[in-house]
Order: structure tokens, then C-alpha cells, then sequence
């Protein structure tokens, strides 16, 4: 299992700040790819792994058995639709823990592939959710934020009880 830094790390609320594509990004790369492939996840972010670089990976395939994964780096939204969904997420970073956060329908993204070449690509329904996720947290804005102070406090408690027992 990979090392996953556990709420609430401080690399989780860090924002990646944009810079070009470089031999360190590309390891942060390589490194996050595996760790996704590894756990099967839907998306992470670098933060996950204690890393302040601005990229994240995502699954872009609706088939919950085989991921395809897509390392986007440098990642930022262009575009999102004003149509939302409520659906469940969760984080690496808290397991165990999942929360009702709303979303947008599709989004517009800009981001830059291994080469450094800037690409623009629209994502639908949950790999639209997943992008939004974890560009989020690219940006220091851990899923809890999304929701309301109540249900947030919930959500630790619940995940801080898991930890003690």
C-alpha cells in the first residue's frame, strides 16, 4: 500500500502553484500513477503523497473493473456546467469516510501532458466528479470543504473515532 499522509496533513491544504514541466514533476508523475494503479483508485492528487506538485491523475474509463489513467499536469478548469449531481466521495487521505459533495456536470480542462504541451479536454458525469475532486485538492481544498460545517464535523469525528478503535 502506498504512504497516503492522513488527514489532516498540511500537505493537504498546500496549493500546487503552476510551473513548468520538469524532471521532478515528471517523477511526481510516475510516482502517482503507480500508487493510483496500485489501490485502483478513481484519481489522486500529488498532496496525497505528500507532495506539493501541481498534477493529478485520473481514471477516465466508466469501467469500474479496468482503470485507464491519465496524468494531467498542471490541471486547471476552463469551463464547467452550471447542471450539478450530489454523489458520495471519499479520500486516500480518510479512509473509511465518504460525504455527499455537489459537482458539476461536465468541465473544460486545460492541462499540460508529459511532453509540457497544453491540452484541453472536456470530461463528463463522474470522470467530470473525479477531475473536479482532485484538482481540488491540487489546490488545497480538501472534499470536506464542500460540504456544510455540520456534516464536515461529522465526518471527523467519525473518521477520528475509526482511528482510535
Amino acid at each position: 500500500m502506498p504512504d497516503f499522509v492522513i488527514y489532516p496533513h498540511v500537505a493537504l491544504s498546500v496549493k500546487a502553484m503552476p510551473r513548468a514541466v520538469d524532471a521532478a514533476m515528471l517523477a511526481a508523475g510516475a510516482d502517482l500513477l503507480a500508487a493510483a494503479q496500485k489501490v485502483q483508485a478513481y484519481g489522486l492528487a500529488a498532496a496525497h503523497l505528500g507532495l506539493d506538485q501541481p498534477l493529478v491523475v485520473i481514471s477516465t474509463s466508466g469501467d469500474t473493473t479496468k482503470r485507464e489513467y491519465c496524468l494531467l499536469f498542471n490541471p486547471e478548469i476552463l469551463q464547467m456546467s452550471d447542471e450539478t449531481d450530489v454523489a458520495p466521495e471519499g479520500s486516500v487521505s480518510m479512509p473509511g469516510i465518504e460525504a455527499p459533495v455537489k459537482r458539476s456536470r461536465w468541465v473544460e480542462l486545460a492541462f499540460d501532458d508529459a511532453d509540457g504541451q497544453r491540452n484541453t479536454q472536456r470530461f463528463e458525469r463522474f470522470v467530470a466528479r473525479v477531475a473536479q475532486h482532485e484538482i481540488d485538492q491540487m489546490n488545497g481544498l480538501f472534499f470536506l470543504r464542500r460540504i456544510s460545517t455540520v456534516k464536515r464535523d461529522i465526518a471527523i469525528r467519525k473518521f477520528r473515532k475509526s482511528l482510535d478503535g
